[in-house]
């Protein structure tokens, strides 16, 4: 399966949880990627927290041949030039992902 996550928020209860789903999800075999929009382009100014360990789960993912991409517009809107962990994208990219994708998950 393919799987698309678009991941739209700064919580980081919300990012661990759809990191974990991506992760289970690679290591079933499915095909994984995740769009970074809106406030989930901060990911990677989250602090790590006992809770929540989305550094390790941001690389475990990467690791496993997970696919991740950030809005260049809601980073711009943001005054961020980039995220350190994935590519900047676009919304031709964010369609293409949803019009390749079997299942599409919104995590907000």
């Amino acid at each position: 399966m393919k799987l698309g996550i678009i991941l739209q928020s700064n919580n980081p209860e919300h990012i661990w949880n759809a990191l974990r789903l991506a992760i289970t999800s690679l290591k079933a075999e499915h095909f994984v990627t995740i769009f970074l929009m809106n406030e989930g382009v901060e990911v990677d100014t989250i602090d790590d927290t006992e809770d929540f360990d989305i550094s390790k789960k941001l690389e475990k993912y990467k690791q496993l041949d997970g696919k991740i991409f950030a809005c260049g517009t809601c980073l711009k809107v943001r005054g961020k030039a980039k995220v350190e962990s994935c590519p900047t994208s676009s919304m031709e990219e964010l369609l293409k992902m949803i019009e390749e994708s079997d299942k599409v998950l919104v995590f907000s």
